[in-house]
């Protein structure tokens, strides 16, 4: 009896090591609480939630096997913030003359401002004279007045996707300078927020109407964050003297041509016609056109007030 027994516990043992070699091949190692695949060298995937069946997806691993949540360089990308997003540093200022000055060295002097008050108003001309400056690869501030903007807010968004600054001009176009600081804050503050709850972004610079508006009106500006600002050059295409007279808008602005000009004009069918020109014509100057973005804008002032524009 004691043979046999010997070799049934002998039989017993070769299929334990054999059952052992076998799972050593065809079964994961189990990994301490915490530890990862990556951790242990396996390549073998975890069992699967059922929900992830459902998707074809694969929880622990995307489709190139990459682990869940690592995004291809491209996909990455798009969660971080590109270059052209980041807005560039400034590098013009406004001096008290209402020009526009470098900063340091490395801009030129030789660029003027293209300005257009009172809009918006009607689609085709404004079309007209964004295709006249896009011919010219020109930027240029559109100062809105809230009761036109109201009815017309897809033209604020065509300026705005046409590449252009939208600028504050109040609501009502009337002279600030006359009203009270209340009176002031509303109309400055609903033109804000209209700007801001159509394209996406608050205005960044202030004309009063008239120009009208000096110390009193400036500090109220600025408590919104707003460069307040008039012009150095004036079209004049406002004017009787100018109305449907092309010719006459490219003379005055020729005529007052100066480094760094703010030069007014403003959303006319006679203004429309004579751009393409004045464009060239201020390039063959030997002018460049001021991108508005490169302008410093101050700092919003809200120990002077809320900028609520209650």
């Amino acid at each position: 009896m004691r043979r046999p027994a010997l070799a049934l516990a002998a039989a017993m043992l070769l299929m334990t090591s054999c059952g052992q070699g076998t799972a050593d091949k065809d079964v994961a190692p189990v990994q301490p609480d915490g530890a990862g695949a990556a951790d242990a060298g396996a390549a073998i995937e975890p069992a699967q939630p059922a929900e992830a069946e459902d998707d074809g997806t694969e929880a622990g691993a995307g489709e190139s096997g990459e682990p869940a949540g690592q995004a291809e360089p491209d996909e990455q990308a798009e969660g971080v913030g590109k270059a052209e997003d980041v807005p560039p540093a400034p590098l013009y200022r406004m001096n008290g003359a209402y020009r526009f000055v470098p900063i340091d060295d490395a801009a030129t002097g030789k660029v003027v401002l293209l300005t257009f008050d009172d809009g918006p108003k009607d689609q085709a001309i404004l079309e007209q004279m964004l295709d006249a400056l896009d011919n010219h690869q020109a930027k240029a501030v559109f100062f809105v007045n809230g009761y036109r903007a109201v009815k017309q807010p897809e033209l604020l968004e065509l300026i705005h996707e046409r590449g252009h600054m939208i600028g504050n001009h109040s609501w009502d176009h009337i002279d600030l300078k006359k009203e009270e600081e209340d009176a002031v804050r509303d109309q400055i503050g609903r033109v804000q927020r209209l700007v801001e709850e159509t394209i996406g972004e608050a205005p960044k610079m202030f004309r009063p109407p008239f120009g009208s508006g000096g110390d009193y009106v400036r500090g109220i500006a600025e408590e919104f964050g707003l460069l307040f600002t008039t012009w150095s050059n004036g079209s004049l295409d406002w004017d009787s003297s100018t109305k449907n007279k092309p010719d006459a808008v490219i003379r005055n602005v020729l005529d007052q041509l100066h480094p760094g000009a703010n030069i007014l004009m403003h959303e006319l069918p006679w203004t429309a016609e004579a751009l393409e020109e004045l464009l060239g014509k201020i390039e063959e100057a030997g002018y460049g056109f001021l991108d508005p973005a490169l302008i410093e804008i101050p700092e919003p002032r809200p120990s002077d007030g809320d900028g609520s524009g209650a």
